[in-house]
């Protein structure tokens, strides 16, 4: 019970500084009140306040208080920190970080996966394609096998610390994924893409292997160009996947 108090208090304050409840650089309400606002004790809210200075969010100290930090001291690999922002909902900044990350990192490690991809490793793969082909055809979450498929390659690419960075890696990577699950008809479009990235590897052609990625980040970033240019508010990335409902 102590440590889902804990999650709780550390969700409500990581979501209140996110969303800009506290000013950058300005004081936080004292202990007491915190105490007060959650209904928790100042063990609990003491254990929060550390988690937060380890994410990189605040800062304390003796004659400094605890102060709120910017965002680009943020550990933005962070799976709390990321998720916060997805709940509070996305930004331009956060949006346009998370395709030049894609771009970054994804193309590489497809190409090791290609490389050095085993068949237990492309049999993974394979599932999670298989997983998002029903959802599209019967109805179901999309956007779950959606981040086992990529995750299968980070972990095909046979590089521990890439696999590492993977659990960072599915938090942002949701966020890109239910913006184009999210578009009539995005999964549909999306799963060829899917399909020439998977056969690539199947063949340990990385050259193939890395175009076949790059286009499908580019298909994303297209689905985030579209949010950006909208006028509509930032959206918010739900709680639980969504699911799609069987094609007609």
């Amino acid at each position: 019970m102590s440590k889902n108090i804990h999650g709780r208090t550390l969700d409500l304050l990581g979501e209140a500084i996110v969303s800009r409840r506290y000013a950058v650089g300005m004081p936080m309400p004292a202990e007491p009140l915190l105490c007060e606002a959650f209904g928790v004790s100042r063990t609990v809210v003491r254990e929060a306040v550390k988690s937060l200075v380890a994410k990189g969010l605040i800062v304390t100290g003796p004659k400094v208080g605890t102060r709120v930090l910017p965002e680009d001291r943020w550990n933005w690999f962070d799976p709390d920190v990321i998720t916060w922002q997805s709940r509070v909902g996305l930004t331009p900044e956060f949006l346009r970080d998370l395709v030049d990350l894609r771009r970054v990192v994804e193309p590489a490690a497809v190409r090791l996966a290609a490389e050095r991809a085993t068949g237990a490793d492309i049999a993974e793969i394979e599932a999670a394609y298989a997983g998002m082909k029903a959802a599209i055809e019967q109805g179901g979450d999309y956007v779950s096998n959606d981040l086992r498929f990529h995750h299968g390659l980070l972990v095909a690419a046979r590089n521990r610390m890439l696999a590492q960075m993977s659990k960072a890696l599915d938090a942002l990577l949701r966020t890109s994924f239910e913006l184009s699950t999210a578009k009539k008809d995005g999964p549909a479009k999306s799963l060829p893409l899917h399909r020439a990235v998977l056969d690539a590897v199947i063949a340990h052609n990385p050259a193939r292997a890395e175009r076949a990625i790059l286009k499908l980040i580019e298909s994303a970033r297209e689905d985030i160009d579209e949010v950006l240019q909208s006028r509509r508010r930032m959206p918010r990335v739900n709680r639980a996947p969504p699911r799609l409902k069987a094609a007609a």
